[in-house]
């Protein structure tokens, strides 16, 4: 009983880690605070810092005046583009486009992705892989060239097989046809993105404990049954965090092929909002519409990624905060 106190006091001196001060662990960790400095000091440069610049939308801007100096104008900009049919023809090629490139790449990465690992063959396997992730180090010029050369109506293999296969009578002028440009812009943009989106879903794909591959073979499961019961279940997270991340690029889909393979016989189809930025912001000098344009494009961003994370939180899934 006398050892009761002393046991109690000493408990109390003992040191906890839970009641260590933000300042301490800071001090703690100021390696990893000093190597951070040079990029939160590019962040703020380049991403906080131009935010001041969003002033423009609310103003009539005039080059060559401060920002002090500008006419205020309010929503003038905003009212103008939501009343405007090609802001709202672009605004639906933006969605339209990157909701058919989302639901490709995505399906198509984690289909490669399981593809891969079935492949017993390592040798095969790296080449295979290797293969198609070396589109990703092309540049749209580059891309959109061999694209443009593909879709010839003069001799482009796209057209040779379609007419040997019966598919077509003669050669069609692909990226001239309008509202063939959505699938063409999406599976380019599947063909140069695959291989580099499958490396995430192989990381994910190796994590999974091979005893739960083992346990299904036992109870007698196929392969398609291990890769539904087993590898999907596995890659659920990984699926869910970057499906949160697309959701949330929703209104940024690109600028070079969009203004690549673009021209005059499907711009009713091919416009996006950074290319209505640059033609009806830039290039005419009407430099509150494009910030405007720009701000709406962020905004909208913002609201979607939180709306997509906020959904994956109420069905107790993987989020990113």
């Amino acid at each position: 009983m006398q050892n009761q106190p002393q046991i109690a006091g000493s408990s109390l001196k003992t040191p906890v880690a839970g009641n260590k001060t933000f300042f301490q662990l800071l001090i703690r960790q100021r390696a990893l605070l000093l190597m951070s400095v040079p990029l939160l000091i590019w962040l703020f440069i380049f991403r906080y810092y131009p935010l001041w610049g969003w002033s423009m939308a609310f103003m009539n801007y005039r080059p060559g005046h401060k920002l002090t100096d500008q006419h205020f104008v309010g929503f003038d900009q905003f009212k103008f583009m939501f009343t405007d049919d090609n802001f709202l023809q672009v605004l639906r090629n933006t969605l339209a486009m990157s909701f058919i490139s989302l639901v490709l790449g995505t399906c198509g990465a984690i289909a490669l992705a399981i593809l891969l690992n079935e492949l017993r063959k390592v040798a095969f396997k790296r080449v295979v892989q290797t293969i198609s992730y070396l589109p990703h180090f092309i540049s749209w010029v580059v891309a959109a060239n061999i694209i443009s050369d593909a879709l010839s109506p003069d001799g482009g293999i796209i057209n040779r097989i379609f007419v040997w296969l019966g598919l077509i009578k003669e050669p069609v002028m692909w990226l001239g046809v309008g509202h063939d440009f959505w699938t063409i812009f999406a599976l380019s943009d599947l063909w140069k993105s695959i291989g580099w989106n499958t490396i995430v879903y192989l990381a994910a794909i190796t994590t999974i404990d091979p005893s739960l591959y083992e346990a299904a073979e036992i109870d007698g499961a196929g392969r398609f049954k291990r890769i539904w019961h087993v590898t999907l279940p596995g890659m659920r997270s990984i699926i869910i965090l970057l499906g949160i991340l697309s959701i949330g690029n929703l209104m940024q889909n690109g600028f070079e092929a969009q203004w690549l393979l673009g021209n005059g016989m499907n711009i009713d189809y091919s416009q996006n909002l950074d290319v209505f930025v640059l033609k009806y912001g830039i290039q005419l000098g009407n430099f509150s519409l494009a910030t405007a344009a720009g701000m709406f494009k962020t905004v909208v961003s913002f609201i979607l990624l939180f709306s997509a994370n906020s959904l994956a939180r109420r069905f107790g899934q993987e989020r990113i905060f």
